[in-house]
């Protein structure tokens, strides 16, 4: 899987990018990520990304052309199947989300900066807007970052033991049910006896209630969604 952001604060990513799981998922050959500089995209000394918007608003506009001469440029060297703009009104990301993309070949994410883009990057260039949440950040970098970890980490590989994603919180529209470890009992609380009892018949039953019974006392929402 190949995935190229595009950004005007490459720094920001380096962190994230550059650790942990995705770090390792690199290192394997299972993703390959590329960070570029928005402003080596543009033919002025000042390396200029943004300007005033037409019609008075207030704050700055991400300029058109470095965005389509980035875009255009990735383009020819080889086929994407999404474009994607991060955007406070594009589609939540969900978990849903994170394993379609995750069954793509090569991806292009475009951080949202300043006031937005030109619209018509939007119109013409961008194939999918994707938001991380309704509230609005300085820029889309984080939002990138985040749509990155929830892909990579479901990449077959990614992660050492693949049956761990999959009974992470939000595979089935449920949250995940709790979870314990050594010692079985620390200030007089216990773990759960089933789970000590090594059948694994009633732990698998015991998982799924709690499953069930967490979502619906937490996040009922995620029960209708599953009905959808």
């Amino acid at each position: 899987m190949r995935i190229d952001i595009i950004t005007v604060l490459p720094e920001l990513l380096e962190s994230p990018l550059g650790h942990s799981i995705i770090k390792r998922a690199q290192s394997k050959g299972l993703v390959d990520i590329a960070v570029h500089n928005l402003r080596d995209y543009t033919d002025d000394s000042r390396r200029t990304v943004d300007d005033y918007p037409f019609g008075g608003e207030a704050g700055m506009v991400m300029k058109i052309e470095p965005i389509w001469r980035c875009i255009s440029k990735l383009q020819s060297e080889r086929s994407y199947d999404e474009v994607i703009y991060t955007s406070p009104d594009g589609e939540r990301l969900d978990q849903r989300c994170a394993n379609s993309l995750s069954l793509l070949g090569n991806i292009i994410i475009l951080c949202g900066h300043y006031k937005g883009v030109d619209h018509r990057v939007r119109e013409h260039l961008i194939t999918r807007e994707i938001s991380i949440g309704d509230y609005v950040l300085t820029g889309g970098e984080l939002a990138a970052a985040v749509i990155v970890d929830s892909v990579v980490r479901v990449v077959p590989g990614a992660i050492g033991d693949e049956a761990s994603a999959l009974t992470d919180t939000f595979q089935d529209d449920l949250l995940a049910p709790p979870v314990y470890t050594r010692p079985a009992e620390f200030n007089g609380w216990r773990v759960p006896d089933v789970l000590l009892s090594g059948n694994f018949k009633e732990i698998s039953l015991w998982q799924e209630r709690q499953a069930m019974e967490r979502t619906e006392r937490l996040r009922p929402d995620l029960l209708k969604k599953g009905l959808e």
